[in-house]
């Protein structure tokens, strides 16, 4: 009789890969860098869909979090041929940053990195569009991180 082990098992098992998440330093507070990166979306011509204060959300139920702020946004002209290519690119869609603060008080905006978002869909990383996205996720991050 074959004995498994569990490093066996694991082996055995197909995972999923990992998603990059991008972090990036802030040097001011959740909510100083979050409206940052709000105006830098509005000055690129991209649209706030919601801004979502989990803290705050936490806070209503009498549960506390650290401050974590969350910015959905997009521009069609970046999300639309990724849907086009795969419906289902819509569950990634639009973009997502989050500001939150760590358990050392440091300020982080974060961000899952589109070639990993979109290539769980079949969506190639040298995919124009993906380029695009990732080079806006890094101006706006950038921007908004100050210095």
């Amino acid at each position: 009789m074959m004995k498994l082990t569990l490093a066996t098992l694991v082996s055995m098992v197909a995972l999923p890969a990992m998603a990059e998440i991008v972090k990036v330093p802030a040097s001011g507070s959740v909510a100083e860098t979050m409206d940052a990166l709000e105006a830098a979306v509005g000055n690129a011509g991209a649209t706030v869909f919601a801004r979502v204060d989990h803290a705050g959300g936490a806070a209503s139920v009498d549960m506390e979090l650290a401050a974590s702020q969350l910015l959905v946004f997009g521009n069609p002209k970046l999300g639309t041929p990724a849907m086009q290519d795969d419906p289902l690119a819509g569950l990634m869609l639009p973009l997502r940053v989050l500001v939150y603060e760590d358990g050392e008080g440091a300020v982080w905006l974060a961000y899952e990195a589109p070639a990993d978002m979109l290539g769980e869909f079949g969506i190639a990383a040298d995919t124009p569009y993906v380029g695009m996205m990732t080079g806006a996720l890094d101006k706006l991050t950038t921007a908004a991180a100050g210095g």
